[in-house]
């Protein structure tokens, strides 16, 4: 959100009624301007004047830059800041971790036009965004499972590693039971009010030697819940991905299907909710359902910072002063 500055020394602007007070004094010939004409003539000779139009121009040019550096030099006596407040929890939200297919299927455009990897990441960011008081965790699942970082709330590291994910990288199958075996390793310990772990995938258990339900029935008697999403519309859907390991590039078409009553067992062996994605909206819906469940009254106290404004107001005041001395003196060989 855009902030505007605030002056902390409002009064400072008391000095800009010198600027009209000067023009009125000039008006009326009690304050001139300072001059000391040379005149080429008898006594009853012409002072100089500006004739041409550049040489008006640039003369107005550099009055106004004059002004403007007087205004901003003023501005920066007022002691200008940036105010901000940002809320600090002082008590642990929900921990949630998100186990997220990465297999080349999830590389499939059927979700707004987007890749499911990359509509995945965007519900989820705009989720981390909504809930700055939980702490979130990720574990990168294919034919193998790797924890990409485990649940905290520096968001902005989260974000990052998030962004970083590819198709491809750990492998073509889907180990879901390894998947949610290493997130309800990541959270057995924590002592968040509340747990739960969002598998999102585009398929059936295919790899791995550890269970689905095994995993699940370990989360819920750990009081994890486990929600599973299963993303992608049905049939046969476009797809391309650059695989990581050998920069091959693979396109052409994919038969999208799969049973999905795997996908709601899981569920409801953890003790969650099944989704079924096949739009951003349904997915914003899903984790929307998701955060009202795991949402948890915090305390909390606003920290407030300023930053510091002036010094730009300095260096422009500084700018625009030399620039009207440069037009004076150099370009209009002013004396």
């Amino acid at each position: 959100m855009m902030r505007m500055p605030v002056f902390e020394n409002p009064t400072a602007f008391l000095f800009l009624a010198a600027i009209p007070a000067l023009f009125i004094l000039r008006q009326l010939k009690i304050f001139k301007k300072v001059s000391f004409p040379v005149v080429f003539a008898d006594w009853k000779g012409k002072s100089f004047v500006w004739k041409g139009k550049v040489s008006v121009f640039f003369n107005a040019l550099s009055v106004f830059l004059g002004i403007a550096g007087y205004i901003s030099l003023v501005c920066a006596f007022a002691d200008p800041v940036i105010q901000k407040q940002e809320k600090i929890y002082t008590s642990k939200g929900a921990d949630i971790l998100f186990v997220l297919d990465t297999s080349p299927s999830m590389a499939a455009r059927d979700i707004a036009n987007m890749t499911r990897l990359d509509a995945a990441k965007q519900g989820i960011r705009t989720l981390v965004n909504n809930n700055r008081g939980a702490a979130f965790g990720l574990v990168a699942m294919a034919s193998e499972a790797a924890a990409i970082v485990p649940p905290t709330v520096d968001h902005e590291l989260f974000l990052r590693r998030l962004d970083s994910l590819v198709t491809g990288g750990l492998g073509e199958g889907t180990a879901l039971g390894i998947g949610l075996s290493s997130a309800v390793y990541h959270l057995i310990a924590s002592s968040a009010p509340k747990k739960c772990i969002v598998l999102i995938t585009d398929g059936e258990n295919n790899a791995g030697s550890i269970h689905p339900d095994t995993a699940a029935n370990l989360a819920a008697k750990n009081g994890i819940t486990v929600y599973t999403f299963g993303i992608g519309t049905k049939g046969t859907v476009p797809i391309e991905y650059v695989d990581p390991n050998s920069g091959k590039v693979h396109s052409g078409y994919y038969d999208s299907e799969f049973d999905s009553s795997s996908l709601e067992e899981i569920a409801l062996a953890g003790g969650g909710t099944y989704f079924g994605i096949e739009s951003t909206a349904a997915f914003a819906e899903a984790l929307n359902s998701v955060s009202r469940k795991q949402n948890v009254l915090q305390t909390f106290h606003y920290k407030s910072s300023n930053r510091q404004l002036y010094s730009y107001f300095l260096i422009f005041s500084a700018i625009v002063f030399f620039a009207a001395w440069f037009i004076r003196r150099i370009l209009l060989k002013e004396i």
